[in-house]
């Protein structure tokens, strides 16, 4: 897991002084990805029920205005800041740092609807709701294959097994272990961005124009 933080932080590191080099960011948007990146981090601290947590909104807000590589940047960078800030620095690290970057880089694929703007806060809503649920999913994967309890055999993988019962032991370890929680990080995301996403969409749009951003 070090290993594989080190070189994750020197690949989105090499991903934004490329994206200089080619025109793709400015100085400017890169200081706003610094600003960005310590919003999202402070605002993992926000305390709420379940699993709830405010750090995906402006990773996904971000990646759907300003494309797949500021998105990603900012998803995976303010998992680390926030971590360094108390967040908790643990084998896991790594993992949700590509895990909230894929939140910020696979909202870019979204249909652009801005001009429909109720449309686009359901659109959103609803993604908001599925990496709510999606982001735990995946990262049950980090230790699941690495653990066993043999009062509870049902539900690891083990040695041998096949795909198909190697996926059913997983859906029903995830189902009972970790939707629940889970549940609580998608409802709070569908709440905060139907009460913020269009007001946060108007600001970053603004800036984008204003600083000539081209999406990557």
């Amino acid at each position: 897991a070090p290993l594989l933080f080190a070189v994750l932080i020197v690949l989105c590191l090499g991903a934004v002084l490329g994206n200089m080099i080619g025109q793709g960011l400015n100085a400017k948007m890169v200081a706003a990805l610094g600003v960005l990146t310590a919003a999202n981090a402070v605002l993992r601290a926000v305390p709420g029920p379940a699993g709830f947590s405010a750090s995906f909104l402006l990773p996904l807000l971000a990646g759907y205005c300003y494309g797949p590589t500021f998105g990603y940047l900012l998803g995976a960078l303010s998992i680390a800041v926030s971590a360094m800030l108390g967040a908790g620095v643990g084998p896991w690290l790594p993992y949700q740092m590509f895990a909230a970057g894929w939140v910020g880089l696979t909202s870019a694929w979204l249909p652009d609807l801005h001009r429909r703007p109720r449309l686009e806060v359901i659109l959103l809503a609803v993604w908001g709701l599925l990496w709510g649920v999606g982001f735990g999913f995946v990262m049950n994967l980090w230790f699941w294959p690495f653990v066993f309890d043999p009062t509870q055999a049902g539900l690891y993988w083990q040695p041998g097994m096949g795909a198909w019962p190697a996926v059913r032991r997983y859906l029903t370890f995830y189902v009972i272990t970790s939707l629940w929680w889970d549940a609580g990080r998608a409802v709070g995301n569908v709440v905060l961005l139907a009460l913020f996403g269009a007001s946060l969409l108007r600001l970053l749009r603004r800036f984008g124009k204003r600083f000539t951003f081209e999406r990557m």
